[in-house]
């Protein structure tokens, strides 16, 4: 086993990349609240502590299957999901009565499957968790996007959703590659590309690579989408778009992305979890401290 596929070099990554993710959750969903409005456009930061969201919840409970197992077990996982699902976190209905359910007993194969009259549920849930597990496999991408195919199936089996988790994963994975330079705007989008299957985000992701040169985020999202539809193809073009131009620059990237508006928390985690994967791209100290810190189970907690 080489030095950067040792489960505590992997961990390292995830580490990283969650402490990113939460604050890019953390901070976005302050933009929720009415009278944070005009600091946005400031790009003023909120007073008082930025509670996280699902998002986070749910990364944590991703990293921690890792921990345990060094891949994802899908078992493991959904009990992780149920038993420690918040339903003040802001949790989409669907997915809080699955997990209520599965809490209860329920088997998560037979209740994600049943969702919206059996198509599964094609939502952003299962990319805004998962960057962790990119970085985590930073040594090797196309493993990265199997497990994190593995890691949708229990609150996400619509072929959109399962993809868009995939090329979060397969972002952030090439972001944090311990070997070579750091990816361009366009290598990281045309990687990604390559990764995933054929779909609605692997085309809405074309478009982005074709849009890179475009300096107005607002244009862009008006054409990508921006999370308003909390469908995984209107968010994660996007919110690789803007990743993939804030490359090293974790505050420019989630000014950027915030500024749009839409989905914020989901399109700031996402943002959040790729840039912090990779060299330079961590938050600052003082936006990590004012972000409420991960809970007491998660494996990072007492690293962040």
């Amino acid at each position: 086993m080489i030095a950067d596929s040792s489960p505590d070099r992997r961990m390292d990554r995830a580490l990283a990349s969650l402490r990113g993710l939460s604050v890019g959750d953390a901070l976005g969903s302050q933009f929720f609240v009415p009278a944070n409005y005009p600091l946005l456009k400031r790009r003023a930061l909120p007073d008082g502590t930025w509670q996280w969201t699902d998002d986070t919840e749910m990364a944590c409970s991703v990293v921690a299957v890792l921990a345990a197992h060094d891949r994802i077990d899908q078992d493991d996982l959904a009990r992780s999901f149920a038993e420690h699902h918040d339903f003040d976190r802001g949790y989409g209905p669907a997915v809080n009565r699955l997990l209520r359910q599965v809490r209860e007993g329920g088997d998560w194969r037979a209740l994600a499957s049943a969702l919206f009259n059996g198509q599964g549920s094609w939502g952003n849930g299962a990319s805004m968790r998962i960057a962790p597990l990119g970085a985590y496999y930073a040594d090797d991408p196309e493993q990265a996007t199997h497990q994190a195919e593995i890691s949708a199936y229990p609150t996400h089996q619509h072929r959109e959703a399962v993809v868009g988790a995939m090329a979060v994963a397969a972002a952030a994975a090439l972001v944090a590659a311990p070997q070579g330079p750091p990816p361009t705007p366009h290598g990281l989008l045309d990687g990604v590309i390559a990764l995933v299957p054929r779909s609605a985000v692997q085309a809405g992701l074309r478009r982005a690579r074709d849009m890179l040169d475009y300096g107005d985020p607002g244009t862009v999202a008006a054409v990508l989408g921006c999370g308003r539809r909390t469908t995984a193809h209107d968010t994660v073009p996007f919110a690789l778009w803007s990743a993939a131009r804030g490359l090293g620059d974790f505050e420019g990237a989630f000014w950027s992305t915030a500024q749009v508006g839409g989905d914020l928390d989901t399109t700031c985690a996402i943002v959040g979890g790729v840039v912090a994967s990779g060299q330079g791209g961590q938050p600052s100290p003082e936006w990590v401290g004012r972000t409420e810190p991960l809970p007491q189970w998660a494996p990072a907690a007492s690293s962040l």
